[in-house]
């Protein structure tokens, strides 16, 4: 396994990271307006159709439901790819290098980045009535994306742990510099599972998330222009939020392997 020190490395380069993710852009600040906008134009029935969907996913937290990646088909891709003995249960991938599991991680978010890509420029074909759907859909990959990650760095998503874990990590992804920074200190005083134990405000998250997408979302209402829009849109989203996972996870990997070595 590595040394301390190429640890120590790795995880000095996620702490720049994190230090450089402390701070809001003017374009971001203003992001959520056009999309407050659009929120009180925007028929009813799209509203229900969200708050629908809404309630599904609030169930991920607590069991997981149809956005629960299979463990077991990850892992059969993971030795494929890397070219090992089958990986068949997912402590085994404790005994990965980092580098192995940052290049799995990699591909993983490559994948779902092709797929969103092709899905948003589906539904960015349709315009407003069809953005109501593709916003859902576009939250529903970036779990599997985060899921995919936190089993490249050997956690299990069928914890509930993890779970709590992953949505730390999208709202990371859509907070604004306090936020960030709030999340950032939580995370990094994990202890046990003491730290995950509750959650509040999912429905919070999916807002935010939402909202943050407002002004890029906006170009997407326009039919057929919004096919380029929303490829676009949907393939940085899972960009985005594949960095924070995979920076967010790296580093509680990395800081268990240093705890192992004292």
């Amino acid at each position: 396994m590595e040394t301390k020190e190429y640890l120590i490395t790795q995880l000095n380069e996620i702490k720049k990271w994190e230090k450089d993710q402390k701070s809001v852009f003017f374009w971001e600040k203003i992001g959520r307006i056009p999309f407050m906008i659009l929120d009180k134009i925007t028929p009813k029935f799209i509203h229900d159709k969200i708050g629908v969907i809404l309630d599904e996913l609030s169930k991920y937290v607590n069991a997981g439901g149809q956005y629960l990646v299979s463990v077991p088909s990850t892992l059969t891709r993971m030795s494929k790819d890397l070219s090992i003995q089958e990986l068949t249960e997912i402590e085994m991938v404790n005994q990965l290098s980092l580098e192995q599991m940052d290049r799995i991680s990699n591909d993983f978010i490559a994948s779902r980045k092709q797929f969103a890509k092709v899905q948003g420029a589906t539904t960015g074909f349709g315009g407003m009535f069809t953005i109501a759907i593709d916003i859902p859909i576009l939250l529903g990959l970036t779990l599997k994306t985060l899921q995919e990650i936190a089993i490249s760095y050997g956690y299990d998503p069928n914890d509930q742990m993890e779970r709590v874990f992953i949505i730390k990590c999208l709202q990371f992804t859509s907070a604004d510099i306090v936020g960030k920074k709030a999340i950032l200190e939580e995370l990094t005083n994990i202890e046990g599972k003491k730290a995950f134990s509750q959650i509040e405000g999912w429905r919070e998250v999916f807002y935010t998330y939402r909202d943050n997408m407002g002004w890029k979302k906006l170009f997407q209402m326009v039919p057929i222009a919004g096919l380029i829009f929303g490829a676009y849109v949907n393939k940085q989203a899972i960009e985005d939020v594949g960095e924070a996972g995979r920076m967010l996870y790296k580093k509680r990997r990395i800081m268990e392997r240093l705890n192992d070595l004292k």
